[in-house]
């Protein structure tokens, strides 16, 4: 049968991360390309028990439920986000299958097709994809090392009135960048005297690599509830990297009529989100200090990220560049000019070690020469093979360069 698709099926476009993993699967690959979690370092046996008292309790349990989310979950999120400096109650919150959902829902409330989003360069790669399905013009931001800037964000809110600007600024997905604090209170100030929706992304935030003595930047959505007046900043997180991403539970927090209206989105797309998963994590963060938890896989994290980091170093690569991350998951590294990433991953991949390729983080005007290296999910011991590998690709396109030229 020859199917007619909607035009915001022929816009889906297909995760370069998750094709990337398919060509992983069963091989001898070190990939450093996913945004997976340490597997050795899940609460196996406190969700284990979570379940298992979970399900001996009531056989509501399996039962439909609300489609903003269990309720007692939602209080303890809001307890938490207040604590964070974001101060919530739970009718601001609603629950989504992790917080990929939180971008889909609150893009298909927000967009028409043609309408501006502003993002960064490079950003996530998901958040493109769900942006393009919505047929969004999708208009880049310049940026340094504090976050994006300033002058060149109100030029654009000015020439193109965007109805939403899409931001990771702590820990970046891809970058492993964070902003500033001057840089966040700015961003937040010209998107509210615009009207201007910001979408905050926070998947990785609590994973810092900092010591308790450092003084982490404030969230948008808390610098945004300092103001009086509506809220301008929709926030969203997820368990997902924190406890583990099965659990598919993350969450998005705005204004109370924002909060309405994508429930009723929700609605229309599954009801609502797992009624075990979420009753088993509320059962989990009564019985389960997740504090320590956070605090251990940082400690674990940061160490990979300084193995990473060191073997990089020593290689000494021509034109290489990178900023050790100050959290998160992700170390994004700067090759030669020369050197394309996605020509470079088609010879890694059968030397053994997987990456992401930057140019996919891009709306327009890629950076060929840029690479995404995730060092959570690698065993400590295998870092160094890993980049052995890489080098070894690195060379071989360097040769082949070399024979290319007349």
């Amino acid at each position: 049968m020859n199917i007619n698709y909607s035009n915001a099926a022929k816009h889906l476009g297909s995760s370069a991360v998750r094709d990337i993993l398919k060509l992983t699967q069963g091989n001898n690959i070190i990939s450093l390309a996913g945004g997976l979690p340490s597997e050795d370092h899940f609460p196996l046996k406190a969700v284990q028990e979570a379940y298992s008292q979970v399900l001996s309790s009531n056989p509501s349990v399996l039962q439909y439920g609300l489609t903003e989310g269990y309720a007692p979950l939602r209080d303890k999120i809001a307890a938490r986000l207040s604590s964070q400096g974001i101060p919530t109650s739970s009718s601001e919150i609603v629950l989504t299958t992790g917080s990929q959902q939180a971008i889909d829902l609150l893009c298909k409330i927000i967009l028409d097709p043609g309408d501006t989003v502003l993002v960064e360069a490079p950003t996530y790669l998901a958040a493109l994809q769900v942006l393009g399905s919505y047929r969004a013009d999708i208009q880049t931001l310049e940026s340094d090392v504090d976050g994006i800037l300033p002058d060149d964000l109100e030029d654009k809110l000015r020439r193109y009135r965007p109805k939403l600007l899409y931001v990771v600024p702590t820990f970046s997905n891809p970058t492993g960048a964070t902003w500033s604090q001057e840089r966040r209170i700015k961003v937040v100030e010209l998107c509210r005297n615009y009207g201007v929706l910001i979408l905050e992304d926070n998947p990785y935030g609590e994973i810092s690599f900092q010591s308790d003595k450092d003084v982490c930047p404030s969230t948008l959505a808390a610098i945004d509830r300092s103001y009086s007046g509506d809220y301008c900043v929709a926030y969203t997180g997820t368990f997902s990297k924190i406890v583990a991403p099965a659990l598919r539970t993350g969450w998005i927090v705005g204004g109370s009529e924002l909060i309405k209206t994508l429930a009723k989105a929700k609605q229309a797309a599954d009801l609502h989100s797992s009624t075990i998963d979420q009753r088993s994590l509320d059962n989990l963060l009564l019985n389960f200090d997740l504090a320590q938890h956070i605090s251990i896989i940082s400690r674990e994290y940061h160490s990979r990220m300084n193995k990473l980091s060191s073997e990089i170093t020593s290689r000494n690569w021509e034109g290489s560049f990178f900023r050790e991350p100050k959290g998160g998951m992700f170390l994004w590294l700067t090759l030669a000019e020369h050197v394309n990433s996605t020509e470079l991953l088609k010879l890694a991949i059968p030397k053994g070690v997987a990456f992401v390729p930057g140019e996919v983080f891009y709306s327009s005007l890629p950076q060929k020469n840029t690479m995404r290296l995730n060092f959570t999910h690698t065993a400590p011991d295998l870092i160094p093979l890993a980049i052995e590998r890489l080098d070894s690709a690195l060379v071989e396109f360097n040769k082949k360069k070399q024979l290319c030229r007349p």
